[in-house]
Parts: C-alpha cells; sequence; structure tokens
C-alpha cells in the first residue's frame, strides 16, 4: 500500500485511476461471473430472465469495482471526504442495484431441486431464507439500529482509528457498510424473498426513519471545529488542503447521501407498490372468471338480505 507522501494530489483523475484489491477483484469477478452464468443457464432451459435485472446487478458489481479498486480506495485510507464517498456508495448507492438484480430468486430458479427426503444447495438456501436468523436480520427492530451505530457508533468512538491502523480493518469497515446496506434494504424494496416483508406504507415509514439521524450525522460533522478522527489528521502539505476543511466535505457528503438515495428508493417502492396492486387486480379477475363472481355475487345476496329484513322489520 503507498504512503501519503507517494499519491498525487487527489482530484478525479487520481480517483478514477486504475488500483486492482486483489481479494476485492476476484469477489466481483465470482459474483459477476455466476450471475451471468445463472442467466444463460436458464435460457439454455428456455426460461427467461429480465434483462433489467441482469443490467442492475452487473451495473452494482462496477460500482463495487469503483469503489475498492480504483485510486479512491486509496485515498480512502488518508482522506475523510474519500472514505465518506466510499461509506455512501456502499450502504446507500450499491445495494440498490444488486438488490434489484434479485440473485436470491435467480439462484433458486437455477437450483434443481434435490428430491423428496433430500436436500441440495437449493433445500439449503430456502431454509437459509426461512430460518429465524433470516427473520431477525431482515427485521425493521434490527435493521434501523444497525444502519444507525455503523454510523455513531463507528465514527464518535475510537472503533474507527483502531480499524484505520491497517488495510484489514480499512477494507473490513467496506464490507460492513456493503453488508448493512443490503440487510437495510432487502425486506424495504429488494426483489428477493424475505422473511420479513412489511406492508408499503410500513416500508416507506421504515425508510424515513433513518433520514434524521442520517443528515444530523452529516450536519454534526460539517460543524465540527476540531479534527475527531486523528487518521486524517495530518495530508500532506502537497495536497493543498487541512484536515478540517476535508471533514467539513465529508460531511456534507454524508448528509447529501441521506437525501438522494432516499427519493430513488421511493420512487422503487411506489413502482413496486403500483405493480403489486396490479397483479393483484389481475388474480381477481381471472378468479372472477373462474367463479362467476361468486364473491361479489355473495355479497350482493347478503346486502340483498339486509334490505329484505330491514324492510321486514319496519312492516
Amino acid at each position: 500500500m503507498p504512503g501519503a507522501d507517494t499519491l498525487p494530489p487527489p482530484g478525479i483523475s487520481a480517483y478514477l485511476t486504475w488500483h486492482p484489491d486483489p481479494v476485492f477483484l476476484v469477489g466481483s469477478i465470482l459474483a459477476a461471473g455466476l450471475y451471468v452464468y445463472g442467466v444463460l443457464r436458464l435460457h439454455r432451459r428456455g426460461d427467461a430472465w429480465p434483462i433489467g435485472r441482469t443490467a442492475s446487478f452487473l451495473a452494482g458489481v462496477l460500482v463495487f469495482l469503483g469503489i475498492t479498486c480504483t485510486g479512491l480506495n486509496e485515498y480512502g485510507m488518508y482522506l475523510f471526504s474519500a472514505h465518506m464517498v466510499q461509506h455512501m456508495m456502499l450502504s446507500m448507492v450499491d445495494p440498490l442495484f444488486l438488490l434489484l438484480g434479485a440473485p436470491f430468486t435467480l439462484t433458486l430458479r437455477v437450483l434443481r431441486p434435490a428430491g423428496p427426503d433430500r436436500t441440495g444447495p437449493r433445500e439449503l438456501l430456502l431454509s437459509l431464507l426461512h430460518s429465524r436468523f433470516a427473520k431477525v436480520v431482515s427485521s425493521p427492530l434490527f435493521t434501523l439500529p444497525l444502519f444507525i451505530v455503523s454510523l455513531y457508533g463507528l465514527y464518535f468512538t475510537s472503533l474507527f482509528d483502531f480499524l484505520m491502523r491497517s488495510r484489514v480493518g480499512h477494507d473490513f469497515m467496506l464490507v460492513h457498510f456493503l453488508m448493512v446496506g443490503l440487510l437495510f434494504f432487502w425486506p424495504v424494496m429488494g426483489v428477493d424473498p424475505a422473511p420479513h416483508r412489511s406492508p408499503f406504507v410500513i416500508r416507506i415509514l421504515e425508510l424515513f426513519a433513518v433520514m434524521p439521524f442520517h443528515a444530523f450525522f452529516g450536519i454534526a460533522i460539517m460543524m465540527s471545529n476540531s479534527v475527531f478522527e486523528t487518521t486524517f489528521a495530518n495530508p500532506p502539505a502537497s495536497w493543498g488542503l487541512t484536515a478540517l476543511a476535508d471533514q467539513n466535505t465529508a460531511g456534507s457528503i454524508a448528509w447529501a447521501f441521506g437525501e438522494a438515495p432516499t427519493i430513488v428508493v421511493l420512487l422503487v417502492l411506489f413502482v413496486q407498490w403500483a405493480k403489486t396492486d396490479q397483479r393483484e387486480a389481475k388474480r381477481k379477475d381471472r378468479k372472477a372468471d373462474r367463479d362467476g363472481d361468486s364473491e361479489l355475487n355473495d355479497y350482493n345476496d347478503y346486502l340483498a338480505g339486509l334490505a329484505q329484513r330491514n324492510s321486514g322489520s319496519a312492516a
């Protein structure tokens, strides 16, 4: 890992320079390869898979590569603003692309059932998705506190400086940010089946519940008159910036990312809500065609009976 003095002054071109991290690069290639293999396997069987889901998942992999395998990842060790871009992108943006790709649904469709009284990969995945553990980690009682603690418990304690002492600690935080984002958004707007999925109104409330905490976090960083992360206290003089100014930029980034992705998720939720209503309406229409709309007829008979009893009582 190069030292801060060996890096050129930060900027867009420096951030976009290719600096592959072997672990993240291999993991990204493996994830994209397995996803594409699953899609091709479905097509060979004659099954369709929405191209939008494929494009979304692959875009998520590219975003992950852009965060972890470029100069941004190098500057993230020395600049609070670069680190905050990584944090916000991994927790608030990348999960949206990956979840809309529905990787669990694709896996379940690709894997064959193991057969009677046998347990295979598909049965194990279904068991995990319906397990008590999955119900706990997808509950807002878990995801909301985890999301909030990942902001305040990390940056306002000595834990952050401790983890930033090594590349391993830094990389651990990046993985943690992604996992927190995936867990939070999975039951809110994910396409994959989730053991805990609230009605759309509740999901919108869950989304808005974290906004004040997120906004206050960014404002608290911007308004601080002292550098509270010693890791970023002494940027090289050749970079032409101060630690306090960079910290202010980091707070602005945190505040901005609390607003824009939320609007995107709201739009996704409204689209999903509309599609769910359409599917329910079509289901009821098909049921009415099959049984001659017996539900409506029964309700009309019930109203007619009430009217008859009321007229009899009046007489």
